[in-house]
């Protein structure tokens, strides 16, 4: 069978190897793979940013679809047929964050799911919503469930509350959604017109451009008079201190992304003075996730994608992931 796999870093550097076929043991299923999707996390992990230390070969990518053909001994949880998600930390199924859980993380700590066939423990497997196709149910594991760890499991999102989401990637698409489901409004932010337009047919609230409005925590303010209630905070060192002014007193940050950069001074005074509560979002459980798959059919959400590209365009798939054009989710049909 075919994989991508990182040997050098580099986006041009991804080659296509020919692999075993894999073979699931007791307690694992193979799958097999109908659509990947893209997150900046598998850009950095590409182009050596996320982990300079990475084992290679390394298949990337922690994000798939697809369907059980075949189990090994002991599988109960899912059959030959069955349409599956892999869950991004293998061994995160419940419960707190660990470290152990970290080095589970696929398509960075262990190999990923842009390969035509993955073996994965039973455990490691949720069933995708029936109302989704392959390349849809491919964009959950990571931007979807993080979004969803971040409003709705710790951030405990009610009517009424007010979000400020940052760009009109993955995450920042899916908080849109499940803000709105949840019956939140919805400030957007973007560079683009066009694209804060799309925002708003989805349901947004405001939006902002931050090319035009530099300032726009100062905008959230005065759209808001006290701040919102919850940053959806994917920009990182550029970003954060305005985050902080946008925020109410009270409010919460939930820090995702490093999109503006990894490295800054950001002052405690703030978080001090606003009893901000500041906190760090590492995608989510299979709990967490079969929770929210529960709130995706009950609510008939379909993930935005972008675009959809082929397997053997998958270094053109992180290019324009690269160019930072896209608004919602790229795809990678296998």
């Amino acid at each position: 069978m075919r994989a991508y796999e990182i040997t050098k870093f580099g986006i041009d550097e991804l080659k296509i190897a020919d692999r075993a076929e894999p073979v699931p043991g007791y307690g694992e299923v193979l799958v097999r793979v109908r659509a990947v999707s893209l997150n900046f996390r598998d850009l950095m992990v590409t182009r050596g940013q996320y982990n300079p230390k990475l084992k290679m070969p390394m298949v990337p990518c922690s994000d798939g679809a697809g369907e059980v053909t075949a189990v090994g001994p002991g599988v109960t949880r899912v059959k030959p047929g069955d349409r599956v998600c892999g869950i991004f930390m293998q061994g995160w199924l419940s419960g707190d964050i660990s470290e152990a859980a970290g080095r589970t993380a696929m398509g960075g700590a262990i190999d990923g799911m842009l390969a035509e066939s993955v073996v994965l423990n039973q455990e490691g497997l949720v069933r995708i919503p029936d109302h989704l196709s392959f390349e849809e149910g491919a964009t959950l594991p990571c931007a979807a469930v993080t979004a969803w760890n971040a409003l709705s499991a710790q951030g405990q999102i009610r009517a009424g509350d007010t979000v400020l989401t940052l760009g009109t990637g993955g995450v920042s698409v899916f908080a849109l959604q499940f803000a709105v489901a949840s019956g939140a409004r919805v400030i957007t932010t973007s560079s683009s017109d066009e694209k804060l337009a799309r925002t708003k047919s989805m349901g947004a609230w405001q939006g902002i451009n931050y090319k035009t409005t530099p300032d726009w925590e100062e905008r959230v303010r005065k759209l808001t008079g006290e701040g919102v209630d919850h940053v959806v905070e994917v920009g990182g060192a550029g970003t954060l201190m305005k985050s902080l002014r946008a925020v109410r007193t009270g409010g919460t940050i939930s820090v995702i992304g490093v999109l503006t950069g990894g490295g800054s001074e950001v002052s405690p005074v703030p978080i001090l003075m606003k009893s901000v509560r500041l906190q760090g979002i590492y995608v989510g459980s299979r709990d967490m996730f079969e929770a929210m798959n529960r709130a995706i059919v009950a609510h008939g959400i379909k993930p935005v994608v972008d675009r959809v590209f082929a397997f053997e365009e998958a270094r053109e798939a992180m290019h324009y992931m690269e160019s930072g054009s896209h608004f919602g989710k790229i795809v990678i049909r296998i």
